[in-house]
């Protein structure tokens, strides 16, 4: 995308469009370009993995995802009609979401589009009545969507190895171990992302790690990996503190799915 540090997100609101009944939506290849995706195989990974969240939280995917066919006109003149989508403004935070956050474009569209974020939150109950399967699928796309917001505040504390940072805030929450040590003990591959190997419990425990260490490297002004290490660790330790005085169960004590989140999610899409 050309000249993208000169858009702002009126880019966004430029390409909506209103159906007849009053409703608003964004065609999926018109917002392909802006967020700087050139193939169509590229984002449409994305968009089958916004599918996946949409799902999770419990929401119809064909009311914010509903698929057309469009034509179009190949260089020798023939007509080929090719998939495309009527997103709605969630479809499209969902989007935004998933793809890939290092295009500045994908920044503005986060920004742009989280104002239904709330909007589309399940509530208590809603969560009560999910699977584990359910459950593990929507807690993971929370867990991945606030590491993005994580990441960012700890490259603005000046962290730059992620994996020393990381470790630090295994080492709080699991009791001393790291990441290769939790993987060693689910007996999964260093390859593998851990993540993807806890249950729903487990997965909120982290959760509240990431969102509350996000939080103090703000309020504290955090300005050098060594104390923005140090962050991650206390807050680790304190939500270790605290669910231990809630008489909850160890992380560690926690059993590892049969099936990674990556597995639940290729099954999810079949099912799409």
């Amino acid at each position: 995308m050309n000249n993208i540090d000169n858009y702002n997100e009126t880019i966004f609101e430029k390409i909506k469009q209103v159906d007849e009944y009053g409703n608003e939506y964004w065609k999926a290849r018109d917002l392909m370009p802006l967020l700087e995706y050139s193939k169509w195989e590229n984002f449409h990974n994305v968009i089958k993995r916004a599918m996946i969240a949409c799902k999770a939280s419990n929401n119809n995917v064909y009311n914010h995802f509903p698929e057309f066919r469009k034509p179009i006109v190949g260089g020798n003149g023939n007509v080929q009609n090719v998939i495309d989508y009527h997103l709605s403004r969630y479809a499209c935070y969902l989007i935004v979401q998933n793809a890939n956050p290092k295009k500045k474009a994908v920044a503005l569209g986060q920004t742009y589009f989280a104002v239904q974020t709330r909007k589309q939150e399940i509530s208590e109950l809603e969560y009560s009545k999910l699977s584990e399967d359910e459950k593990r699928l929507y807690t993971r796309i929370l867990v991945n969507n606030k590491n993005k917001y994580l990441f960012k505040t700890a490259i603005d504390a000046g962290v730059k190895n992620f994996g020393k940072f990381n470790n630090y805030g295994y080492k709080g929450l699991y009791n001393g171990e790291t990441a290769k040590d939790i993987a060693k003990r689910k007996n999964i591959s260093e390859k593998e992302d851990i993540l993807d190997y806890m249950g729903s419990e487990e997965l909120g425990a982290n959760l509240f790690r990431i969102t509350q260490t996000e939080a103090k490297l703000k309020k504290d002004h955090v300005n050098n990996e060594e104390d923005a290490c140090t962050t991650h660790f206390k807050v680790g330790k304190t939500v270790r503190k605290a669910i231990k005085e809630l008489g909850g169960n160890m992380p560690e004590t926690l059993e590892t799915p049969d099936k990674s989140v990556k597995e639940l999610e290729k099954e999810e899409l079949l099912k799409i």
